[in-house]
Protein backbone atom coordinates (compact mmCIF):
# COMPACT_ATOMS: atom_id res chain seq x y z
CA UNK A 1 0.00 0.00 0.00
CA UNK A 2 1.19 3.50 -0.87
CA UNK A 3 0.20 6.43 1.33
CA UNK A 4 0.66 10.18 1.58
CA UNK A 5 0.71 12.02 4.91
CA UNK A 6 -0.29 15.53 3.90
CA UNK A 7 0.31 17.28 7.23
CA UNK A 8 3.31 16.74 9.52
CA UNK A 9 5.40 18.79 11.95
CA UNK A 10 8.66 16.86 12.03
CA UNK A 11 10.71 19.87 13.09
CA UNK A 12 9.15 19.81 16.56
CA UNK A 13 11.40 18.69 19.45
CA UNK A 14 9.38 15.47 19.71
CA UNK A 15 11.38 14.13 16.75
CA UNK A 16 14.78 15.52 17.60
CA UNK A 17 16.38 12.31 18.82
CA UNK A 18 15.16 9.64 16.39
CA UNK A 19 14.01 11.20 13.12
CA UNK A 20 15.88 8.60 11.04
CA UNK A 21 14.09 5.76 12.84
CA UNK A 22 10.79 7.58 12.35
CA UNK A 23 11.55 7.76 8.62
CA UNK A 24 12.32 4.06 8.51
CA UNK A 25 8.92 3.34 10.04
CA UNK A 26 6.99 5.60 7.66
CA UNK A 27 8.70 3.94 4.70
CA UNK A 28 7.88 0.50 6.09
CA UNK A 29 4.24 1.58 6.40
CA UNK A 30 4.17 2.63 2.73
CA UNK A 31 4.27 6.40 3.17
CA UNK A 32 5.84 7.72 -0.03
CA UNK A 33 4.89 11.42 0.12
CA UNK A 34 4.73 13.85 3.07
CA UNK A 35 3.89 17.54 3.27
CA UNK A 36 5.43 19.48 6.14
CA UNK A 37 3.33 22.34 7.45
CA UNK A 38 4.72 25.54 8.96
CA UNK A 39 3.59 27.28 12.16
CA UNK A 40 5.70 30.45 12.02
CA UNK A 41 8.49 31.95 9.90
CA UNK A 42 11.32 31.10 12.30
CA UNK A 43 10.73 27.44 11.38
CA UNK A 44 11.61 27.99 7.71
CA UNK A 45 15.30 26.96 7.86
CA UNK A 46 14.67 23.78 9.87
CA UNK A 47 11.80 22.72 7.62
CA UNK A 48 13.84 23.30 4.48
CA UNK A 49 16.70 21.27 5.95
CA UNK A 50 14.35 18.36 6.66
CA UNK A 51 13.00 18.50 3.11
CA UNK A 52 16.57 18.25 1.83
CA UNK A 53 17.22 15.32 4.17
CA UNK A 54 14.24 13.21 3.06
CA UNK A 55 13.43 12.82 -0.63
CA UNK A 56 9.74 12.13 -0.04
CA UNK A 57 9.21 15.23 2.14
CA UNK A 58 7.86 18.51 0.73
CA UNK A 59 6.95 21.66 2.64
CA UNK A 60 4.79 24.73 3.08
CA UNK A 61 5.54 28.18 4.48
CA UNK A 62 3.09 30.18 6.58
CA UNK A 63 1.81 31.47 9.90
CA UNK A 64 -0.61 29.52 12.10
CA UNK A 65 -3.78 31.34 13.26
CA UNK A 66 -2.83 30.83 16.90
CA UNK A 67 0.30 32.86 16.16
CA UNK A 68 -1.63 35.60 14.38
CA UNK A 69 -0.49 38.20 16.90
CA UNK A 70 2.81 38.10 14.97
CA UNK A 71 1.09 39.31 11.79
CA UNK A 72 2.74 42.63 11.09
CA UNK A 73 3.98 44.12 7.81
CA UNK A 74 7.48 42.71 8.37
CA UNK A 75 6.15 39.17 8.88
CA UNK A 76 3.97 39.43 5.81
CA UNK A 77 6.95 40.63 3.77
CA UNK A 78 9.10 37.83 5.18
CA UNK A 79 6.62 35.10 4.29
CA UNK A 80 6.14 36.50 0.80
CA UNK A 81 9.90 36.86 0.29
CA UNK A 82 10.71 33.39 1.59
CA UNK A 83 7.92 31.80 -0.44
CA UNK A 84 8.87 33.66 -3.61
CA UNK A 85 12.53 32.71 -3.19
CA UNK A 86 11.63 29.09 -2.47
CA UNK A 87 9.37 28.96 -5.50
CA UNK A 88 12.24 30.09 -7.69
CA UNK A 89 14.93 27.88 -6.16
CA UNK A 90 13.43 24.85 -4.38
CA UNK A 91 11.08 22.29 -5.92
CA UNK A 92 10.29 21.03 -2.43
CA UNK A 93 8.24 24.16 -1.65
CA UNK A 94 4.62 23.34 -2.53
CA UNK A 95 2.12 25.37 -0.45
CA UNK A 96 1.29 28.27 1.85
CA UNK A 97 0.27 27.38 5.39
CA UNK A 98 -0.85 26.44 7.70
CA UNK A 99 -3.08 29.43 8.01
CA UNK A 100 -6.74 29.94 8.81
CA UNK A 101 -8.99 30.61 11.78
CA UNK A 102 -9.15 29.08 15.27
CA UNK A 103 -11.91 30.53 17.43
CA UNK A 104 -11.77 27.57 19.83
CA UNK A 105 -8.47 28.56 21.44
CA UNK A 106 -8.29 32.29 20.69
CA UNK A 107 -10.66 35.22 20.20
CA UNK A 108 -8.40 37.68 18.32
CA UNK A 109 -10.63 37.43 15.28
CA UNK A 110 -9.45 40.55 13.52
CA UNK A 111 -5.78 39.52 13.74
CA UNK A 112 -6.53 36.00 12.57
CA UNK A 113 -8.62 37.27 9.67
CA UNK A 114 -5.92 39.71 8.59
CA UNK A 115 -3.22 37.02 8.70
CA UNK A 116 -5.41 34.55 6.82
CA UNK A 117 -6.36 37.08 4.14
CA UNK A 118 -2.76 38.12 3.64
CA UNK A 119 -1.63 34.53 3.18
CA UNK A 120 -4.47 33.85 0.76
CA UNK A 121 -3.10 36.73 -1.30
CA UNK A 122 0.39 35.20 -1.29
CA UNK A 123 -0.96 31.78 -2.27
CA UNK A 124 -3.01 33.33 -5.05
CA UNK A 125 -0.13 35.42 -6.37
CA UNK A 126 2.28 32.47 -6.37
CA UNK A 127 -0.35 29.99 -7.61
CA UNK A 128 0.27 27.68 -4.67
CA UNK A 129 -2.36 25.76 -2.70
CA UNK A 130 -3.16 26.86 0.83
CA UNK A 131 -3.26 24.57 3.88
CA UNK A 132 -6.19 25.74 6.02
CA UNK A 133 -6.67 25.27 9.76
CA UNK A 134 -10.32 25.83 10.70
CA UNK A 135 -11.62 25.22 14.21
CA UNK A 136 -14.98 26.51 15.42
CA UNK A 137 -14.91 28.98 12.54
CA UNK A 138 -16.48 27.32 9.49
CA UNK A 139 -19.14 29.99 8.73
CA UNK A 140 -16.62 32.81 9.00
CA UNK A 141 -14.10 30.84 6.96
CA UNK A 142 -16.59 30.24 4.16
CA UNK A 143 -17.53 33.93 4.10
CA UNK A 144 -13.89 35.01 3.83
CA UNK A 145 -13.17 32.55 1.04
CA UNK A 146 -16.24 33.64 -0.92
CA UNK A 147 -15.22 37.28 -0.53
CA UNK A 148 -11.66 36.51 -1.62
CA UNK A 149 -12.95 34.73 -4.72
CA UNK A 150 -15.07 37.76 -5.57
CA UNK A 151 -12.21 40.24 -5.13
CA UNK A 152 -9.18 38.28 -6.33
CA UNK A 153 -10.28 35.00 -7.84
CA UNK A 154 -10.20 31.36 -6.71
CA UNK A 155 -7.58 29.70 -4.55
CA UNK A 156 -7.10 25.98 -4.20
CA UNK A 157 -6.14 24.07 -1.09
CA UNK A 158 -7.08 21.69 1.69
CA UNK A 159 -9.14 21.88 4.84
CA UNK A 160 -6.68 20.09 7.07
CA UNK A 161 -7.49 17.89 10.09
CA UNK A 162 -11.11 18.41 9.19
CA UNK A 163 -13.66 18.32 12.02
CA UNK A 164 -16.69 19.94 10.44
CA UNK A 165 -20.21 18.68 9.86
CA UNK A 166 -21.31 17.21 6.51
CA UNK A 167 -23.12 20.49 5.74
CA UNK A 168 -19.95 22.49 6.44
CA UNK A 169 -17.93 19.99 4.43
CA UNK A 170 -20.17 20.68 1.47
CA UNK A 171 -19.43 24.42 1.69
CA UNK A 172 -15.73 23.86 1.14
CA UNK A 173 -16.19 21.14 -1.46
CA UNK A 174 -18.30 23.65 -3.41
CA UNK A 175 -15.33 26.05 -3.24
CA UNK A 176 -13.12 23.38 -4.78
CA UNK A 177 -11.17 22.42 -1.67
CA UNK A 178 -9.80 19.04 -0.73
CA UNK A 179 -10.74 17.64 2.68
CA UNK A 180 -8.13 15.92 4.86
CA UNK A 181 -8.83 13.61 7.78
CA UNK A 182 -6.46 12.93 10.67
CA UNK A 183 -6.44 10.56 13.61
CA UNK A 184 -9.57 12.23 14.96
CA UNK A 185 -11.61 10.22 12.45
CA UNK A 186 -10.65 7.07 14.40
CA UNK A 187 -11.99 8.35 17.74
CA UNK A 188 -15.03 6.48 18.98
CA UNK A 189 -17.19 9.55 19.60
CA UNK A 190 -16.19 11.41 16.41
CA UNK A 191 -19.44 10.59 14.65
CA UNK A 192 -19.72 13.93 12.87
CA UNK A 193 -16.19 13.66 11.49
CA UNK A 194 -16.86 10.09 10.40
CA UNK A 195 -20.03 11.18 8.60
CA UNK A 196 -18.04 13.84 6.75
CA UNK A 197 -15.39 11.27 5.80
CA UNK A 198 -18.08 9.15 4.18
CA UNK A 199 -19.38 11.92 1.92
CA UNK A 200 -16.23 13.51 0.44
CA UNK A 201 -15.79 12.60 -3.24
CA UNK A 202 -12.94 10.17 -3.74
CA UNK A 203 -10.95 12.64 -5.85
CA UNK A 204 -11.01 15.29 -3.06
CA UNK A 205 -10.03 13.07 -0.14
CA UNK A 206 -6.71 13.34 1.71
CA UNK A 207 -5.16 11.68 4.76
CA UNK A 208 -2.81 13.08 7.39
CA UNK A 209 -1.45 12.58 10.89
CA UNK A 210 -0.87 16.20 12.01
CA UNK A 211 1.97 14.60 13.96
CA UNK A 212 3.16 14.84 16.69
CA UNK A 213 -0.47 15.52 17.71
CA UNK A 214 -3.66 13.43 17.60
CA UNK A 215 -2.36 9.88 17.50
CA UNK A 216 -5.06 7.64 16.00
CA UNK A 217 -6.66 4.58 17.51
CA UNK A 218 -5.04 2.11 18.30
CA UNK A 219 -2.07 4.40 19.09
CA UNK A 220 -4.13 7.06 20.85
CA UNK A 221 -2.35 6.58 24.16
CA UNK A 222 1.03 7.20 22.55
CA UNK A 223 2.86 10.32 23.67
CA UNK A 224 3.79 11.11 20.06
CA UNK A 225 2.02 10.67 16.76
CA UNK A 226 4.19 9.94 13.72
CA UNK A 227 3.75 9.57 9.95
CA UNK A 228 3.64 5.76 9.94
CA UNK A 229 0.39 5.99 11.89
CA UNK A 230 -1.39 7.44 8.85
CA UNK A 231 -1.94 3.79 7.95
CA UNK A 232 -4.44 3.60 10.83
CA UNK A 233 -6.24 6.68 9.51
CA UNK A 234 -6.41 5.05 6.08
CA UNK A 235 -7.79 1.84 7.55
CA UNK A 236 -10.57 3.67 9.38
CA UNK A 237 -11.54 5.78 6.38
CA UNK A 238 -11.59 2.73 4.10
CA UNK A 239 -13.94 0.99 6.52
CA UNK A 240 -16.20 4.01 6.80
CA UNK A 241 -16.39 4.36 3.03
CA UNK A 242 -16.52 0.60 2.44
CA UNK A 243 -13.72 0.70 -0.12
CA UNK A 244 -10.61 -1.41 -0.56
CA UNK A 245 -7.73 -0.18 1.60
CA UNK A 246 -5.15 -0.44 -1.20
CA UNK A 247 -7.39 1.55 -3.52
CA UNK A 248 -7.98 4.20 -0.87
CA UNK A 249 -4.23 4.56 -0.43
CA UNK A 250 -3.69 4.82 -4.17
CA UNK A 251 -6.44 7.42 -4.66
CA UNK A 252 -5.50 9.62 -1.71
CA UNK A 253 -1.83 9.57 -2.71
CA UNK A 254 -2.74 10.59 -6.25
CA UNK A 255 -4.93 13.34 -4.80
CA UNK A 256 -2.01 14.65 -2.75
CA UNK A 257 0.19 14.67 -5.84
CA UNK A 258 -2.51 16.48 -7.78
CA UNK A 259 -3.12 19.22 -5.20
CA UNK A 260 0.49 19.87 -4.24
CA UNK A 261 2.00 19.15 -7.68
CA UNK A 262 4.18 16.36 -6.28
CA UNK A 263 5.96 13.77 -8.40
CA UNK A 264 3.75 10.72 -8.76
CA UNK A 265 5.51 7.72 -7.17
CA UNK A 266 6.59 4.98 -9.51
CA UNK A 267 4.20 2.07 -9.51
CA UNK A 268 1.21 4.19 -8.50
CA UNK A 269 -0.23 4.54 -11.98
Amino acid sequence: MLLADTHVHLNFPDFGADIEEVAQRWRAAGVVRLVHSCVEPKEFPAIQTLAQQFDELYYALGLHPLDAEQWQPDIQREIRHQATTAQETDAKFVAIGETGLDFYKADNREQQTAAFWGQLQIAHDLDRPVIIHCRDAAPEMAQILHRFWQEYGPVRGVMHCWGGTPAETEWFLDLGFYISFSGTVTFKKALTIQASAQMVPSDRLLLETDCPFLAPVPKRGAKRNEPSYVAHVAQQVSQLRQVDLEELGRQTTLNACQLFNLPVPSGLV
